[in-house]
């Protein structure tokens, strides 16, 4: 069984919600409004690499 949990910079009023869980080497990623919908998952390395990058805000909107 996997362990979702909420994102700790997800709020509680509604917005922007995702949980993750790690599991086999990987990071997953759901919409916590969603938990029967889809999730994505990555290898740690690059989930890792992928946060660093958000943090970074090299995928900002323009």
């Amino acid at each position: 069984m996997i362990k979702w949990r909420k994102a700790s910079r997800s709020t509680s009023e509604g917005g922007a919600c995702v949980e993750v869980a790690k599991f086999h080497g990987a990071v997953a990623v759901r919409d916590s409004k969603d938990p029967d919908g889809p999730a994505f998952a990555l290898p740690i390395s690059a989930a890792r690499t992928l946060l660093e990058t958000v943090k970074r805000g090299e995928h900002d909107a323009p």
